[in-house]
C-alpha cells in the first residue's frame, strides 16, 4: 500500500514515495524468462465502518492522480466468486498490489549471480572493528571462525541484528511481531478469479487469489514469538464476515514468520551507525514495499565519502 498510504509528509510518507516510483524499474531489470518478476495489481480495501469509509473517501478526493477511487457499495464491482460486504464501500488502488516474493528472491539472485556475487553459507557470530591496515575496516567473523576484512557491513538481519551491533555499543532494540498464513483450496465448483483484485484487504486480513482454486489468507498480528491458534479461527471467519465458500475452504497449507520491529523508533531503521557500519533493518510489516528505496539508501551510504572518512 504505497499510493493508498494515508499521510502526506514524513519519512515512511517518502520512502513509499520512491519505493513506488523504483518497483518498475525493479521488475523490467529483474524480469527474466529463468525467474519471471511482475506487479500485479490492483489492491482493494473494504471498509469495516461509515467513518472509515469517509476516510477513504477523502483520500482519494485528497490524491486525483494516485490511481485511488472510492467505491460505495453499488458501484462495487460483483464478482462471480462474491467479496466479503461489509457494506461500507471500498477503496480502489490502481497502482497498489503485490509481488511474489519467492519469484522476487529467485530474481534478485539471479541477478546477484551475474554480477558475480559470491555468498557465503555460513551465520555471522561477531564484528569487529579493524584498521585499513589489514585491508578493510571491520572483520567479520562466523560461526566457523573464519574472518574477513571488509570496507563495508550493511547489517540487514532483522532480529538478529541487535546482537551484533549491542557489543560495539549500538543499542538498537527490537521486539518480534509474529504473523500466521493460511493457504487455501476453495471448495468446488470454483468459478475463477474473475472481478477479482490481486490483493483484496478486509479488516487487516489479505485475501491473495494464487493458482486456479487457491488463495492466500493472512497475516494475523501477535507481539512475541508464540503462535496464538485462536487467532486463526477469527481470520478464516474474516470476524464473522467470511462468505460461505471461505468458511468452506480447504486448508491446505500454514505457515508463521516473525517481523522486526523497532523499539523507540519508527519503522524502518535506517542509519549509517559508523565509517562502514549500516544498518538497514526493521521494516516490520513493510520489507517488500520498501525494499527499492532502502537499497537506493545503502548504496547512497556505501559511496558516500563518510565511508572513506577519518
Amino acid at each position: 500500500m504505497g499510493h493508498a498510504f494515508r499521510r502526506f509528509s514524513g519519512r515512511g510518507w517518502r520512502l513509499r514515495q520512491r519505493s513506488m516510483a523504483l518497483w518498475p524499474e525493479w521488475v523490467v531489470q529483474l524480469d527474466d524468462p529463468t525467474s519471471p518478476l511482475s506487479l500485479q495489481t490492483p489492491l482493494v480495501q473494504l471498509a469495516s465502518s461509515d467513518e472509515e469509509a469517509e476516510r477513504m473517501r477523502q483520500l482519494a478526493e485528497a490524491k486525483p492522480h494516485a490511481g485511488l477511487r472510492f467505491l460505495d457499495e453499488q458501484t462495487l464491482t460483483p464478482a462471480p466468486h462474491p467479496w466479503p460486504r461489509p457494506g461500507h464501500g471500498a477503496l480502489l488502488s490502481e497502482r497498489d498490489g503485490r509481488v511474489d516474493p519467492l519469484g522476487l528472491l529467485r530474481a534478485l539472485r539471479r541477478a546477484f549471480d551475474a554480477e558475480g556475487g559470491a555468498t557465503q553459507a555460513t551465520s555471522v557470530e561477531h564484528l569487529q572493528r579493524s584498521d585499513a591496515a589489514r585491508g578493510g575496516r571491520w572483520q567479520v567473523i562466523t560461526a566457523e571462525g573464519d574472518r574477513f576484512n571488509v570496507d563495508a557491513v550493511v547489517i540487514c538481519s532483522a532480529l538478529g541484528s541487535s546482537p551484533l551491533l549491542e557489543p560495539l555499543g549500538h543499542h538498537r532494540p527490537m521486539e518480534a511481531v509474529l504473523g500466521q498464513v493460511l493457504d487455501l483450496k476453495l471448495p468446488n465448483p470454483h468459478p475463477g478469479w474473475t472481478g477479482w483484485p490481486a490483493v483484496l484487504t478486509c479488516g487487516g486480513i489479505n485475501l491473495i487469489p494464487h493458482g486456479d482454486q487457491q488463495l492466500w489468507l493472512g497475516a494475523t498480528v501477535e507481539p512475541g514469538t508464540v503462535a496464538d491458534s485462536s487467532l486463526i479461527s477469527a481470520m478464516t471467519t474474516l470476524n464473522n464476515q467470511a462468505p460461505s465458500w471461505l468458511r468452506e475452504a480447504e486448508r491446505i497449507g500454514q505457515w508463521q514468520g516473525l517481523r522486526a520491529r523497532p523499539q523507540g523508533r519508527p519503522a524502518p531503521l535506517l542509519e549509517t551507525l559508523e565509517p562502514g557500519l549500516i544498518l538497514a533493518s526493521g521494516h516490520y510489516r513493510n520489507g517488500v514495499l520498501l525494499a527499492p528505496a532502502s537499497a537506493e539508501w545503502v548504496g547512497q551510504q556505501i559511496d558516500s565519502p563518510f565511508l572513506t572518512g577519518p
